[in-house]
This record gives C-alpha cells, sequence and structure tokens, in this order.
C-alpha cells in the first residue's frame, strides 16, 4: 500500500526548532506539522492583535519558517501549523517575506480563517451556556476578548488542494493538522468514519511532538531514555487503510517504544471510546501497538463516528490580577526560616489591608505541590524557595503582594537571597458550544 509520512516538528508554542530541521532534512516526509496553539495561547494572542493589527501570530513563526522552509523547499515537503493563532493572514504574510528574504520564490502560503466567532457569541451571549461552570457567555461581559472554535479539517485540504506549499491556520482540533493531508492524499471521503477514526489515533500521537519520542516519558532508573538533549521528533508512516508505524530520524535522541506510544495515546484522553473532534467522534479503544523493531511501532485499529453537531469554542476572558514575590533560604534551619517568612507576610498582609480573594503561602522544595502532606517523611531540604501568590481584583493590590515579599531582606529572618517580584493581569478560559453549521472556514493565498 501507498504510505504518507508525516513529521511532528513542535508540540507546543515554545518548542525546540532543530529536530524539526532535522525532520525536514533527514526525514523523508511528505508534511511536516507544528501543533503550537494552546486554549490561553490564542486569548493572549487575540490581545496583541488588538494592541497591533499585525501581530496576534506565534512568536517563533518567523524563525521556524526560517530555519525549516529551505530545507522543506528542496525536499518538497508541504507545512501545515496552527501558528497563525489569532491572526492566520498575517503570518501567511510574515512567512511569505521570510520566503523572499531566503530566496525561496513562488512558495505559496495559505491563510485558514473562519474560527474567530467572538461577534457571534456577542451577539446572542445567553444562547452560549458555559461548560465549566454555571451561566453563559453574557455572564463575562465586558471582560470578554476571544472566542475560538475548533475547526477541522476541510479549510486545511481545500488549502492543499489550492497548492500551498505551507497551510497557517488559527484554532483547530490537534489532529486536524495530521489527518487533513491524509484525507487529501488518499481522496478518504469525510463521512469515512473508520478512516477518519484511525487518522485521528495518528494525529493524536504525533500533536505533542516529542512527547511520544521520550520526551516527558523520561523517569531515569524506571523509564530511561538515551539522547534527551538532542531528542528527535516523531515521524509517521501512514498507510491509505489507516494503519501506520510511529519511528523518527536514525541516530536522533530518543525512543519509541510501545510504553511510549501508550503514554501518548492516553494523553488528554477523558473517554477513549469517544474522542470528540470537529471531523469525527473517535474511538481509541481498540488500539493495538506492535513493536517492529528498535524505534519503530506499529499502530493498528482504532475508529470512528459521525462527528458531533457542535463545535467546542475557547471564551478568554480578563480575569483577575495575580501579584506574587519569591525569596530563598539556604543552610541550616533553612526550612524553620522559611516557615517564619510566610508567617511574618501572611501577617502583613492582613496589617497593611491587601485586599486578595486567594492566597497561596508556600515553601517550593516542601510543599509547593504536596501542600502540606506527609511533610514529616521528608529529611528538611539545604534549601528552600518561599512563594506567595496571591489573586486581586486590581493591579495595585497584586502589586503590594511581592513587594511585601521582597522586605524581607532587612526585615525578615536571615540570610534571604534572590528576591523576586512580580504582578501581572490574568486572562482565563472557558468554553461553550456552538453548531457545527455557523463555522465556514475561508482561504487566503499570499506568494512569496
Amino acid at each position: 500500500m501507498r504510505t504518507i509520512r508525516i513529521g511532528s516538528g513542535a508540540g507546543y508554542s515554545g518548542d525546540r526548532i532543530e529536530p524539526a530541521v532535522e525532520l525536514a532534512e533527514r526525514g523523508g516526509l511528505d508534511y511536516l506539522g507544528f501543533e503550537c496553539l494552546a486554549e490561553r495561547t490564542i486569548a493572549l494572542a487575540q490581545g496583541e492583535k488588538l494592541r497591533d493589527p499585525r501581530s496576534g501570530f506565534d512568536p517563533l513563526l518567523a524563525a521556524r519558517m526560517e530555519a525549516a522552509l529551505p530545507a522543506c523547499r528542496a525536499n518538497g515537503v508541504r507545512v501545515i501549523t496552527n501558528m497563525g493563532a489569532a491572526n492566520p493572514p498575517a503570518a501567511a504574510r510574515t512567512t511569505a517575506e521570510v520566503a523572499r528574504r531566503l530566496g525561496l520564490s513562488g512558495l505559496r502560503v495559505a491563510a485558514v480563517t473562519g474560527d474567530d466567532v467572538l461577534d457571534l457569541v456577542r451577539e446572542d451571549p445567553d444562547d452560549y451556556a458555559l461548560l465549566e461552570r454555571p451561566g453563559t457567555a453574557a455572564d463575562l461581559g465586558d471582560s470578554l476578548r476571544s472566542a475560538n472554535a475548533y475547526m477541522g479539517i476541510a479549510g486545511i485540504i481545500e488549502a492543499l488542494r489550492g497548492g500551498a506549499d505551507v497551510v497557517i491556520t488559527g484554532r483547530v482540533g490537534d489532529p486536524a493538522l495530521f489527518v487533513a493531508p491524509l484525507v487529501h492524499e488518499f481522496g478518504w471521503a469525510m463521512d469515512d468514519w473508520d478512516r477518519l477514526g484511525k487518522g485521528t489515533v495518528v494525529g493524536h500521537l504525533l500533536e505533542c511532538a516529542g512527547q511520544i519520542t521520550g520526551g516527558y516519558f523520561a523517569d531515569p532508573g524506571r523509564k530511561d531514555v538515551p539522547g534527551l538533549a538532542r531528542l528527535g521528533f516523531p515521524i509517521a508512516e501512514v498507510a491509505e487503510d489507516g494503519s501506520a508505524v510511529i519511528t523518527k530520524v536514525e541516530g536522533s535522541g530518543g525512543r519509541v517504544s510501545i510504553a511510549s506510544c501508550k503514554e501518548q495515546l492516553l494523553y488528554e484522553l477523558l473517554d477513549p471510546a469517544s474522542y470528540l473532534q470537529p471531523d469525527v467522534t473517535a474511538d481509541f479503544s481498540g488500539v493495538r501497538f506492535t513493536e517492529l523493531a528498535p524505534d519503530r511501532v506499529a499502530v493498528a485499529g482504532g475508529a470512528g463516528r459521525r462527528r458531533p453537531e457542535t463545535l467546542k469554542v475557547s471564551l478568554g476572558y480578563l480575569d483577575s490580577y495575580v501579584g506574587e514575590g519569591q525569596i530563598s533560604y539556604a543552610g541550616p534551619g533553612a526550612v524553620a526560616r522559611g516557615r517564619l517568612a510566610l508567617e511574618i507576610v501572611r501577617e502583613r498582609l492582613k496589617l497593611t489591608g491587601v485586599r486578595a480573594t486567594e492566597t497561596r503561602f508556600e515553601l517550593i522544595g516542601v510543599d509547593a505541590v504536596r501542600l502540606g502532606g506527609e511533610r514529616e517523611a521528608y529529611a528538611d531540604p539545604a534549601e528552600v524557595r518561599v512563594r506567595v501568590a496571591g489573586r486581586t481584583d486590581s493591579m495595585a493590590e497584586a502589586i503590594r503582594i511581592g513587594n511585601e515579599v521582597e522586605t524581607l531582606y532587612t526585615n525578615g529572618p536571615a540570610g534571604g537571597g534572590g528576591a523576586r517580584r512580580s504582578a501581572r493581569q490574568v486572562v482565563a478560559v472557558v468554553s461553550t458550544l456552538i453548531p457545527q453549521a455557523a463555522v465556514r472556514p475561508a482561504v487566503h493565498y499570499e506568494v512569496a
């Protein structure tokens, strides 16, 4: 059977760049996907776009394209990415400019839009019930800043049929970046639910890049992974029936194993038999892995049912402010001095009337994660870091929290050092649903 080779060049916005270049140069790829868009990422990008209409796309877009496009162009590799974030057209223009600087004339770049449904939500906010808590989008009021629907593969396929060398989207389902080229190349029908389900298995395995090749997976002494400093990113060799082999560039760091594939399959998965995506309800319950050779794992199984009638929408809104302060203590008695520091700040916030709706007082290295559980079972560390954080309704109140921690330099326990303070506005995200029929992708082209 004919196979398509798809590589995953990024698993999040700030991911490494050189593994993608390695894939473009030595992976024998047909397609290279960059999955760089998280829920809060796009809400923050919308804020950037409001400040500057020329921005709002992934900050590493130009750097990634400059690094990878020459090899992609030379080797006939087409690129698909959601680095367009809140502004795919601007991202496409930037990519075309990069291609011109590199001398890659004629490169065709497509921007897929349509995921921004803010105007629709604002028009009838009471129609959009929130999924994570009671209420509707109307309850967010003027704090609502963005609304982006998870689109499917249709816009990407249109761009590929239009001859795009690079396809840049905003919010789409993460696996869509990898399913779309399979549908395009193999001619799968948009209602071939089982093949779409199998393609979604492949897309889900690839979407986090280095996680399936041993990154995040590694645990010394239990799950040892060689060469993590030069971790190779994954390649899927996908056959027309939807079966696949997961591998990586020969000689690159990391490891592809049945265990690493199983962990990635279960990543962010609630119901394995009903994984809701814009194009299909995928069923992962029958997926099977077989090790064919070192760093070569076959993927079989997977199925699908009719797609949902609605799309998930991420609503970004201005929630509150967070102030934070940190300071370190080391040497004998570090934990005791750290706890004294926490009590001093706790009392100071009361004495000075800092208005916080929520606070955290913790020793990083002792109870920041365990929240005080089983302290007696652990020997006192030689160093700790005090952290105090609070949520407030204004930036001025948030700033006061970090200031109180910094004053521990001369007003707190002995030997404090490395104090840091910060205050920031919080952009939060909640979800709602929108009918599939209300969202229509559009494709725009730029040519280098």
